[in-house]
């Protein structure tokens, strides 16, 4: 055993040498100041010879050890011996003019011949202007549309457990949003701030962390509310969090109200009713119910009692059930989280998410009261905010806000759970009340490009842009590969399956083919994190790629640069100024924040000119005669139909909730409620359009 690098020998009379963990290491005693400790590892020579393509010796080649200073060059004979460790698995070559060689040693140590072959030319990203083309221009560009997941700069999680086993991802939930002046501000779950948008198509974000552990989230399931000009914000926590105000929230400057809020409230919400009162709701649990009391507006303590307001029953609403589809009884008891409050013509409809965060089948339910702490009644039409098919699947723990045009919004948590069972994304849906007072929101194409907050748009249903999906299951054509991510990977409308190049370098591209000449409308890129290496917040990441379209696979007219854009857009939604004719679409890589290139989907938005398809037939829904929580839901294919729009609801005229079936005919539904009877009907998706809706059919709880 010797010490790589010898200075033991220097050691004066005060030092002392002593062994520290024998054969790792030696600790070094200097004076009275520190102690050091210097590793001690076995070592081994290697020697070889650095030829160009010819044979001809290379004198003064660098070999070097990958992220390590040693290093030597070759002789006039272009001999090199070097001493290595047994970390030292690949040895790097360079010389001027020669492409880099990295040699891997497999153990080899005498005669290692190196050749370095002429370097070719590096393909590097100019920093160029985008080229605004009729489609898009970077600097006139208002879209009329957005599409969910929302296109957020979602933060990577800190380097905690969380991440360690599968890579760095990037998440948020928990969302929350509120009008503050005239723009929409969204709080979520580990983000070190907050973003914010006038049109919830384009976002930006404001720096306002709050951090104390650096492997902590940033404030997790955050609460936030405003009076008058102030905005007041707080996180989750059990042992008690500061409460924040500021009247400048863009600025990330926030001052404390109270040290630290008294209770345990995990998963919170602060509701300001408009008689002045304040009221705290919170719990996440699958045991305990969730609370409600009044507190102090001046030091947020609480004067009221404390309400037990709403606990799951999950043998009367199959929805609240645990499971992917709810269908597990065995693993845990579901759980009960995040709790909302919302005021409407003088009631009171409190939220609340179920089963649990990684399923698709997570939904947020609502009880209604006259009351701000109850008694609590839940609504016949549940679960209110549900989204489990389709590109996007989940919509639990989540918030509803109101634009300034008073039309309502609930924004929600969105399942991926693929490197981490929170793994997650954040979707927005139009909401509404009906004339009975009924709180939905609408979710049937809530993964469809559908008109932003520039439109006033009353009926939820109506936000709908009528662009079909053209690129599902489509061919698709790749620079590279790399491992099983395979191409069809980024048209199987899964979030949970992605394609991935070999490499993140400018030109790995992917084109979808259409197979035959569409209509196009909108591209939404859905970047994905594959071999990503970035922990928690950094402001210096962006995307930068170029959108070509081609009738005929040979000749490319480029349709989106953005070869200059400094925003992370890891779900990058892009609506074209106007109609484009094309039957290929091919996205070039310029720069990934991190990582590979990778999409998990590239999908397509417009029509194909066809027919619609023809209405289903033959729909079918045989509630389940020992569990009327289930029902299996059948029907026959139609002509021309990529997929279905499963609508039920309590009424015929309350379908309020739908399910998107992919490559199917058939459902099961296990989300119903057991004492209530559901009426049913189903659409045909197909790229000219969607069916008329079929006859409703009633299908009655089994007592």
């Amino acid at each position: 055993m010797k010490l790589r690098f010898a200075i033991i020998s220097a050691l004066t009379a005060l030092t002392a040498v002593a062994a520290h963990a024998a054969g790792d290491s030696i600790r070094v005693v200097k004076g009275q100041v520190s102690n050091y400790y210097i590793n001690v590892v076995p070592q081994h020579c290697i020697n070889g010879t650095v030829t160009d393509a010819d044979g001809n010796p290379l004198h003064g080649a660098t070999v070097m050890f990958f992220a390590s200073p040693a290093h030597v060059n070759t002789a006039a004979d272009g001999s090199f011996s070097i001493t290595a460790a047994p970390t030292d698995t690949a040895l790097y070559v360079f010389y001027p003019g020669k492409a880099l060689e990295i040699h891997q040693l497999d153990g080899q140590t005498e005669n290692v011949k190196i050749v370095l072959r002429q370097e070719m030319e590096r393909n590097i990203a100019r920093r160029t202007k985008a080229v605004p083309t009729q489609w898009y221009d970077s600097d006139n560009y208002n879209p009329q549309t957005f599409c969910n997941p929302i296109n957020i700069s979602y933060n990577f999680e800190p380097y905690n457990n969380n991440v360690k086993p599968n890579g760095s991802f990037r998440s948020s939930a928990d969302p929350m949003g509120l009008m503050y002046g005239d723009e929409a501000f969204l709080f979520s779950t580990n983000q070190d701030g907050f973003h914010y948008s006038k049109n919830f198509t384009d976002w930006e974000f404001a720096q306002a962390s709050f951090k104390r552990r650096p492997t902590d989230d940033d404030q997790c399931a955050p609460a936030a509310f405003v009076s008058g000009d102030t905005l007041f914000y707080t996180g989750s926590t059990y042992k008690g969090l500061p409460i924040w105000f500021t009247t400048e929230p863009k600025s990330g400057k926030f001052r404390r109200v109270v040290d630290r809020n008294m209770l345990p409230s995990w998963d919170p919400c602060l509701f300001l009713d408009d008689d002045g009162k304040l009221y705290l709701y919170y719990g996440s649990s699958n045991e305990f119910p969730l609370k409600g009391v009044q507190v102090s507006r001046d030091d947020f303590y609480p004067i009221s009692k404390i309400h037990d307001v709403m606990a799951l029953h999950p043998d009367k609403h199959g929805w609240e059930r645990f499971g992917m589809n709810n269908d597990d009884t065995s693993t845990l008891a579901p759980f009960t989280e995040g709790a909302y409050m919302t005021k409407h013509n003088g009631k009171y409809y409190l939220q609340y998410g179920a089963p649990g965060t990684e399923f698709k089948v997570y939904a947020d339910g609502v009880y209604v009261s006259d009351n701000p702490l109850g008694p609590f009644v839940y609504q016949k039409h549940n679960p209110m905010s549900y989204k489990p098919g389709g590109y996007v699947q989940g919509s639990g723990h989540g918030g509803t806000f109101r634009d300034n045009d008073g039309n309502y919004w609930h924004v929600s948590t969105c399942m991926l759970s693929l490197k981490y069972k929170f793994e997650r994304r954040i979707g927005l849906y139009p909401t509404g009340f009906d004339s009975d007072g009924v709180m939905y929101s609408s979710a049937a194409f809530g993964d469809y490009p559908n008109y932003n907050a520039l439109h006033n748009i009353a009926n939820p249903a109506n936000r709908f842009a009528g662009w079909m999906l053209l690129s599902y299951n489509k061919p698709v054509d790749v620079s590279s590969t790399d491992s099983i991510y395979a191409a069809h990977n980024a048209t199987d409308e899964s979030m949970r399956t992605y394609w991935a190049a070999a490499s993140n370098k400018p030109g790995e591209w992917i084109t979808v083919d259409l197979l035959a000449p569409k209509t196009v409308r909108a591209v939404q890129i859905n970047h994905y994190d594959h071999k990503t290496d970035q922990h928690d917040r950094a402001n210096d990441l962006y995307h930068r790629y170029k959108v070509f379209s081609s009738l005929d696979g040979v000749n490319w007219t480029l349709v989106i640069d953005k070869s200059d854009n400094d925003k992370d857009v890891p779900h990058d939604y892009v609506e074209l100024a106007r109609p484009l004719e094309a039957r290929y679409i091919k996205v070039e890589n310029l720069h990934m924040p991190s990582g590979h290139f990778a999409i998990s989907g590239l999908r397509v938005f417009g029509t194909d000119g066809s027919k619609a398809p023809d209405t289903p037939g033959k729909l079918k829904v045989a509630r389940s005669k020992t569990d009327s929580r289930n029902a299996m839901i059948e029907w026959l294919p139609s002509e021309r139909a990529y997929g279905y729009n499963v609508y039920y609801g309590i009424a015929p005229d309350k379908l309020y909730n739908a399910i998107t079936v992919l490559g199917d005919t058939s459902y099961d539904m296990r989300g119903l409620d057991r004492d209530t009877n559901y009426y049913f009907a189903i659409e045909a998706l197909g790229e000219g359009g969607r069916s008329e809706l079929s006859k409703t059919i009633i299908s009655k709880c089994t007592k």
